[in-house]
């Protein structure tokens, strides 16, 4: 290849590419584009012969393997216009040459090891539009310098070890879209000029040593859809200005000194709001209630007093709730919002009482006061903690549990930890006369290790119950118990809207289950299964499903510590609730992801779900549950297992094939919207059992761009084929947004030449766009809040 002298674009990105880049390569010194992104290289980058890229316009070895200093020389030519180095394992400095490559528009540095003094790497670049040189590990204190980027839309310095205050400056920079400089060491106060930011929508500041009061003219940001200032050592009242942002979908203020009492107005679009871990006073206002989007409130650990506001309580939108450590008091009122919410949303306030949620009846805990009444509200506490520390102990103490599981049961006791309202055998005796004796009319479902039962009892509560079978003693007896162990342990350690909910477990000298919370409407698998079932999961609800399903991955793999990975994703395996919103269930499979543990395990999962590579690695990853994800998403999709059209993509006539033929034909096309949904979803759905793993999207993407909105596309799903959907993968890795997919789909369409001046991983797709021949270019804009 270093015989192609006038080769002046070389790109190979997205391909099988393994070993280090040549250093014949530098022989091409009439080059103005390399691209060798999302690629398997490795090895270090022959920096020498780099300097000879005198013409050298574009350069891009993103998501690659590989390591050691960065080509000192890059920008030699001083025609440097982009440059993409992120996910990788860099060291060393910034290139020096960089710092005066005033020529540069677009760098991506996150995702590697640099080191250096954060004003010392950077120079001046007038031409600059996107920088990210987030997870790293720069220190030193921001210049005002900064302030100098007139042109520049994303500054993303997250994660790295910066020191010192936010630069007033920065409030010069009135085209900035995305300010991120959160996880660092920042002190001192938020400057005021930050107002002046009149293009910002999102702005991240968290996790810093920020102090003072939060100005009040982060009310004039009119276009701001997210603010996080959490984690830092903020003082004072919340600013009643951020009321006046009508954008704002997005606002955490927790953990942090805040008092006072929570301003009665709220954002009127917001749809997630956290002000939990302050010193907020006061009681709920009832406005909260009012603000038609919001779905998530997180409220918990502050000296809120009084009782709930009924308007909370029956907000039906509401699907994720925590009120608990505070102060209130009174009745639990009725609500589908307080019936959504767990136990734990609850605990730790004074005087709050009810038939349900582990709550004292009303009555009872009214009459008691003085001495007694604090007797029984400890004896309580300790019950409950003991039980739970029963609970999390439980796998770790195998041995421990097998013997007291022996010498319990063989006297015939009932041992039940539950964290419903009930006496542990009273609830064995009422689950017991609820399905008499787990009698089969009462048998709703089937797997390997046990049978679920639906139990009504005689409360009007209705659980499900997962009995096991009783395995004489072998290997499938030690599975089995493997499975019950692996569930409970799960189980009571994470919580989400997405994954199905454990109350309690029982062991008895009959009898082994599980109780859970009842989901409605049964598996997934169960609608597709049926027509009439499959007619009734319209496009709407299915692309809901795998949103759900999606959320509740992503929390497992990235906001779990250590990451969990389920490993049997399935449509047996997802339930639907009453409002068709997706719950995870059946973990007896799934794996703790242990940072120092090369995380081998046994096969598992549902045949023809496991990722590829379980077959000769069996190390179980992440990856493992995306491709799950993509089979399950594409089943949804065309309402089948999608084994023979994943086999068929690798034939031409497979890829030639129409999308509209492939989608489920028991239901009428999608159109508009919907059908807008229905390709994105498609598009992830490919790429997501992509046979290499490292070409799959992190679960985390797909999610951020599944729930971001996006422009109508401008192509006609009856005439869009699987290859041009397949094209769009890699760009679906990290930036699948509506506008620029919508703009190469055209291009697709049209045959015509197109050429991306924008990397195809950022991650707001207004910081860049497709450039026509002709200077037309396609616009795009970031739209987290919901879809209107």
């Amino acid at each position: 290849m270093g015989n192609l002298k006038d080769l002046t674009a070389l790109s190979l990105s997205d391909n099988l590419l393994t070993g280090p880049i040549p250093s014949s390569l530098g022989k091409l010194t009439m080059l103005k584009r390399l691209i060798l992104g999302r690629c398997q290289l490795s090895g270090s980058i022959p920096t020498k012969e780099m300097g000879n890229f005198t013409s050298l316009q574009e350069f891009d070895v993103s998501d690659n393997n590989l390591y050691g200093n960065l080509p000192n020389e890059i920008c030699n030519g001083r025609s440097l216009e982009t440059f993409i180095v992120f996910n990788n394992h860099f060291q060393g400095p910034i290139p020096t040459s960089l710092r005066n490559c005033t020529s540069l528009t677009r760098a991506r540095l996150e995702g590697n090891q640099l080191t250096g003094h954060i004003s010392q790497a950077f120079g001046v670049y007038p031409n600059l539009i996107y920088i990210d040189a987030s997870n790293n590990n720069l220190y030193g204190e921001l210049s005002p310098n900064w302030g100098k980027f007139t042109d520049l839309i994303m500054l993303g310095l997250s994660s790295n070890k910066i020191t010192g205050s936010i630069p007033p400056e920065i409030g010069q920079l009135t085209r900035l879209s995305v300010l991120e400089i959160s996880s660092n060491s920042l002190v001192g106060e938020i400057p005021k000029e930050l107002e002046m930011l009149s293009s910002l929508f999102s702005l991240n500041l968290s996790g810093n040593h920020l102090s003072h009061i939060a100005p009040s003219q982060l009310g004039r940001l009119s276009n701001l859809e997210t603010l996080d200032l959490s984690s830092n050592r903020l003082s004072g009242l919340v600013p009643q200005q951020i009321g006046s942002l009508s954008r704002l979908s997005f606002l955490k203020l927790s953990h942090s000194n805040f008092g006072g009492s929570i301003p009665s107005n709220q954002p009127s679009n917001l749809q997630f709001l956290d002000l939990s871990h302050n010193f907020l006073t006061g009681e709920i206002p009832p406005q909260l209630g009012s603000l038609q989007w919001l779905e998530e409130l997180n409220i918990s650990h502050n000296k809120l007093c009084g009782s709930i506001p009924s308007s909370v309580a029956s907000k039906e939108i509401l699907v994720s709730l925590d009120l608990s450590y505070n102060q209130l008091e009174g009745p639990l009122p009725n609500g589908i919002a307080i019936e959504r919410a767990s136990p734990e949303a609850f605990q730790n306030n004074r005087g709050l009482c009810g038939d349900s949620k582990g709550l004292h009846p009303c009555d009872s805990f009214s009459a008691g006061h003085g001495p007694t009444r604090k007797i029984v509200i400890m004896v309580v506490v300790m019950v409950f903690v003991i039980g739970l520390v029963g609970i999390l102990c439980l796998p770790r103490h195998t041995e421990k549990f097998t013997k007291r599981e022996a010498d319990e049961t063989s006297s015939g006791e009932v041992v039940v930890i539950s964290v419903l309202n009930h006496n542990g055998s009273d609830l064995y005796s009422a689950i017991i006369r609820a399905t008499e004796d787990f009698g089969s009319k009462y048998c709703i479902g089937e797997g390997g290790y046990g049978k679920v039962y639906k139990a009504e009892l005689l409360t009007g509560q209705v659980l499900a119950i997962k009995k096991l079978y009783s395995f004489e003693e072998g290997d499938a007896a030690a599975a089995a118990q493997e499975a019950f162990r692996n569930e409970i342990q799960m189980l009571t350690e994470i919580r989400h809207r997405n994954i199905v909910r454990l109350h309690g477990f029982c062991f008895h000298m009959l009898h082994k289950f599980l109780i859970y919370e009842f989901i409605e409407r049964g598996s997934l698998a169960r609608f597709l299964r049926n027509n009439e079932g499959a007619v009734e999961l319209d496009w709407v609800k299915r692309v809901k499903v795998i949103k759900g399903v999606a959320h509740a991955l992503s929390y497992m793999h990235h906001d779990c510590i250590p990451p969990i990975v389920h490993r049997d994703i399935s449509t047996n395996n997802i339930l639907i609730n009453w409002n068709f919103e997706a719950c995870v269930s059946d973990f007896g499979t799934a794996r703790v992801l242990k940072p120092d543990s090369s995380n081998w395990t046994t096969l598992a999962g549902t045949y023809g779900c496991i990722a590829p590579e379980l077959a000769y690695t069996r190390r179980v990853t992440e990856k493992c549950d995306i491709f799950s994800f993509g089979v399950v998403a594409l089943e949804v999709m065309i309402g089948r297992h999608p084994n023979k059209l994943i086999c068929s993509l690798s034939t031409s006539r497979g890829r030639n094939m129409l999308l509209k033929d492939v989608l489920d034909q028991r239901l009428p096309p999608p159109e508009d919207d919907v059908a807008n949904e229905v390709i994105l979803t498609m598009i992830f759905a490919m790429a997501c059992v992509q046979d290499q793993p490292q070409f799959r999207p992190t679960m985390w993407r797909v999610l951020e761009e599944l729930s971001s909105c996006m422009h109508p596309f401008s192509v006609s799903l009856n005439t869009l084929t699987l290859s041009q959907l397949m094209s769009l993968r890699s760009l679906g890795l990290d930036s699948a947004h509506g506008g620029k997919i919508n703009g190469l789909l055209e291009e697709l369409m049209n045959n015509t030449d197109v050429t991306c001046i924008g990397d195809q991983n950022e991650p707001k797709p207004e910081l860049s766009g497709c450039q026509h021949k002709g200077n037309k270019q396609l616009k795009t804009r970031y739209c987290p809040s919901r879809c209107k």
